[in-house]
């Protein structure tokens, strides 16, 4: 726990599990560091990424030209808040105007509520409704996806130990497979799907879930490209471009090449794939 995305990746290469779901930029970054030692991709889930800003009306930001100057908060670990820097330069302004919070996942939207820091960065659907449950109104937030401003990043992906690529390649796609159809029912019937996670979670607040569920179905998952294309596979030059901004945002001294991070090579055809 409190690792975020990158401890999943860190326990795939560990070969503490065999596959894992994780957000493809940790993925990337570790890719970086570790030549030859590549985790894959094996299938895409969040075509649009959760990445966000959230600030209050109330201080003053109405948008990226209003936060410099501006306190941001967040773990050291959260996505968003690491590429926070690709962030500002899409949006045309320095990183380094902006000083930053570190603080506990529990206290970072209640330290927005408050008034301690001016903005939080953090998975859209997470902070929303906690915002939410805190007394914040939707129509007082102000929510800066990032893929509204220019960025190119995915979201979080099924991935696979070199290993389970090398010597479980049936396995690895059955369990693609497996991950199709159960997205496909949870689409169908979110309802299923929160009784699902129930079963190994039984202390989870199911009508907080379902709402979560529908969100990150609505601004992550189900995408225009997805509703078109069908889900799981990417776009080559699109992931070329969110190499470039996660090596901004990280500093990365390589550039994994797109076949190190993705394969198509464990995905059914196209029609298994529609999610609707």
């Amino acid at each position: 726990a409190g690792k975020g995305s990158a401890g999943a990746v860190i326990r795939v290469a560990s070969g503490a599990y065999d596959m894992g779901f994780a957000d493809i930029n940790a993925l990337i970054d570790y890719n970086s560091k570790n030549p030859g030692k590549a985790i894959k991709c094996v299938m895409m889930v969040y075509d649009a990424p959760p990445f966000s800003l959230f600030s209050l009306k109330s201080h003053g930001i109405s948008g990226p030209q209003d936060i410099p100057g501006k306190t941001l908060g967040a773990p050291v670990f959260d996505a968003s808040y690491k590429l926070f820097p690709a962030f500002a330069a899409q949006a045309g302004f320095d990183p380094d105007s902006v000083p930053r919070s570190n603080m506990d996942p529990a206290l970072r939207e209640a330290m927005l509520a408050r008034g301690d820091v001016d903005l939080i960065s953090g998975h859209y659907f997470s902070s929303f409704l906690d915002l939410k449950s805190r007394g914040v109104k939707p129509e007082d937030m102000v929510i800066m996806m990032y893929s509204d401003y220019g960025m190119d990043f995915y979201g979080n992906a099924v991935i696979a130990s070199p290993k389970m690529v090398r010597e479980h390649p049936e396995q690895v796609r059955a369990f693609v497979r497996a991950t199709f159809r159960g997205l496909k029912e949870t689409i169908r019937n979110p309802d299923a799907g929160i009784k699902a996670t129930m079963k190994t979670d039984p202390l989870i607040d199911a009508s907080l879930e379902r709402e979560r569920l529908d969100l990150a179905i609505s601004a992550n998952i189900l995408t225009d490209h997805v509703k078109q294309n069908g889900a799981g596979d990417i776009i080559i030059s699109r992931m070329i471009r969110a190499i470039d901004q996660l090596s901004l945002a990280y500093g990365l001294k390589r550039k994994p090449d797109v076949s190190e991070i993705f394969t198509r090579m464990f995905l059914p055809p196209r029609s298994e794939r529609m999610l609707q």
